[in-house]
């Protein structure tokens, strides 16, 4: 495994990020623990999860599948970097009591102490706002993490789904406050099929030295080889993917990607994964393995070199919206 350092942090991480939204609605913990335990042994030791995941009447489930492996022991804990989030309604019928969910300090103060609990661990090393609060200050956000950073329940924060600008108001708060370190990293969606993050959020993450960690790297199943496996009678495709291969140009798109990896001998899947690895401002992309099969193809794409023939081709195939202002300026 290879690895970066967070942002403009001295916190070392490894070039994939374990993402670990499917246990529970979709793996179940015995092989869950069984998938983090192969990452462990991969050397991956960055996971990251949210309050929420688990979903429906489940939600918090994800975190306490993970307290208990933690809870097995064998330094689980101390070798991973683990990340999780604040934000969503955490009530079973979606109907929140006031001040339970979004970014108040008194719903950070109240989220932290429940994930802790059901993470059984007595610090997050990354606590990440999972959506912008237009409603609350970061003056006061920013206060209730310093109360939790002093108290040593957090070490960092970062932020998810944020636009660029906002990243730079956070930041800027931070620093005139004094004392607090700000957003040392961004989980955003950005994959070859969704480039829009070019525009304004890695510019401004970069410009604030935080680590990008793309989400949904495979687009929803969409650039891992989707129309190969319709052909060969395999898994459909579903959600996100299914609704852009109904886009006929999008399908063309798609079998284009496709035909130009069958034509270099790559997998589509990990040269999805790969080609964000040589992005500027990536620190890695949310893996979000179902079994262990998919977590091999995952860390193979780690030692995958793209050519600059591929890369350019893969360029032609899905085109960046350009730098940031000439794309959109003149």
């Amino acid at each position: 495994m290879k690895y970066t350092q967070l942002g403009r942090t001295g916190l070392k991480v490894s070039r994939l990020v374990l993402g670990t939204m499917n246990f529970g609605p979709q793996t179940d913990e015995a092989d869950s623990h069984a998938i983090m335990d192969a990452t462990l042994d991969a050397g991956i030791n960055y996971f990251d999860t949210a309050n929420v995941y688990g979903w429906g009447e489940n939600k918090g489930r994800t975190e306490e599948i993970i307290g208990n492996w933690f809870a097995k022991g064998g330094e689980r804990r101390d070798k991973v970097v683990l990340a999780t989030k604040v934000y969503g309604n955490m009530a079973a019928d979606g109907d929140a009591w006031p001040n339970h969910d979004k970014l108040s300090a008194v719903n950070i103060r109240r989220a932290v102490d429940a994930s802790l609990k059901r993470l059984q661990t007595d610090y997050i090393d990354v606590y990440q706002f999972h959506h912008v609060d237009r409603r609350t200050p970061f003056e006061e956000i920013w206060q209730a993490i310093d109360v939790l950073v002093q108290q040593g329940k957090i070490l960092y924060v970062g932020s998810s789904n944020f636009p660029g600008y906002k990243i730079a108001q956070a930041n800027e708060i931070a620093a005139r406050r004094g004392g607090t370190i700000g957003l040392v990293s961004e989980q955003c969606l950005y994959n070859l099929a969704e480039r829009r993050a070019e525009m304004e959020v890695i510019p401004a993450a970069q410009e604030y030295g935080l680590g990008v960690i793309p989400w949904s790297p495979l687009h929803g199943g969409l650039l891992g080889g989707v129309i190969k496996k319709e052909v060969e009678g395999g898994r459909r495709a579903s959600g996100r993917a299914a609704a852009a291969l109904a886009d006929t140009a999008i399908r063309a798109q798609v079998q284009s990607y496709e035909d130009l990896l069958d034509k270099h001998g790559v997998e589509p899947g990990e040269a999805a994964l790969a080609w964000l690895l040589t992005r500027p401002g990536v620190t890695g992309p949310i893996v979000g393995p179902r079994t262990a099969e998919q977590l091999d193809s995952a860390l193979r794409a780690v030692e995958l070199e793209l050519s600059e023939d591929l890369l350019t081709g893969l360029d032609e195939i899905f085109p960046g919206p350009g730098p940031s202002p000439e794309a959109f300026a003149w």
